[in-house]
């Protein structure tokens, strides 16, 4: 793909990655995002609610189930037909691979008709525990527990993990790559942690995903996820990005999006 095409840019325009309170640490009404959308004049928002399958959280579920994706699909399919004429509305699911139940989350996400398929990995399981370790929270619990259990082992286990799920889900995008225990500031990523980025780089390429460009990073950590190291080698690799937001809040909609583009495009053309 040539990455002067627009099927290789990512549209500022577009944001591919929005919650809704039904996964429990979000807030707000799938409307009010369609509304805070039309604010900042974009003409295309995809929710991408969370799918977990096996999971036992320290901290309870942050997850869609069955019952709930129901009233996610019938909220927004009565949102597509009130703002026709004014936005294209998606709805799609971030499916969370867990190794252990991976056919019963390719059975769910093959029963539904998805606008974006996003592949990520949230948790990971810790020896001698029940319940697993949430490598995306800030609670302290999960924080401590990461450092104790040993962080570059996680991070090895977290892209081997990702690997994995890309080569045997049907996705479409690979979200926040680099995202794993973002809330640890003193973790850095090995030459070892490069080396199993760049196969899922090329199995990401391989299976015809794109990267998102996730904006979330600017208020977690100052850069986007991925960082500009991992961006480049997408770049190398021609792999499409998308913007998303990963809004947990109305007004996080599309956030940074206008910067971080003029960043990429300074730096990489996109």
């Amino acid at each position: 793909m040539d990455k002067n095409s627009s099927a290789f840019l990512a549209d500022p325009l577009v944001d591919s990655h929005i919650h809704t309170r039904l996964c429990g640490h979000a807030v707000g009404e799938m409307e009010e995002y369609v509304q805070a959308a039309l604010r900042k004049k974009l003409k295309k928002i995809i929710f991408l609610e969370h799918m977990e399958e096996g999971i036992h959280s320290l901290h309870g579920k942050t997850w869609l189930s069955e019952e709930d994706f129901d009233a996610y699909f019938a909220e927004g399919e009565r949102l597509r037909s009130v703002y026709a004429d004014a936005i294209e509305i998606g709805l799609g699911v971030e499916c969370g691979y867990n190794p252990d139940y991976r056919a019963v989350l390719k059975s769910r996400l093959a029963r539904r008709c998805w606008d974006q398929v996003g592949i990520s990995c949230h948790f990971l399981k810790i020896e001698g525990m029940a319940q697993h370790l949430n490598m995306f929270s800030r609670k302290e619990e999960n924080t401590q527990l990461a450092r104790h259990s040993g962080t570059e082992d996680i991070l090895h286990r977290y892209f081997t993990t990702l690997i994995e799920a890309v080569n045997y889900l049907p996705g479409t995008m690979l979200c926040h790559l680099d995202g794993a225990l973002r809330y640890l500031p003193e973790i850095s990523l090995s030459e070892m942690h490069h080396g199993l980025i760049d196969v899922l780089l090329q199995a990401v390429k391989d299976n015809n995903l794109a990267i998102e460009i996730n904006t979330s990073g600017i208020d977690i950590r100052g850069e986007q996820f991925p960082d500009r190291r991992i961006l480049a080698k997408a770049v190398d690799h021609n792999i499409p990005f998308i913007f998303g937001s990963d809004a947990h809040k109305p007004e996080q909609v599309g956030r940074h999006f206008t910067a971080v583009k003029r960043t990429l495009s300074a730096k990489f053309g996109l």
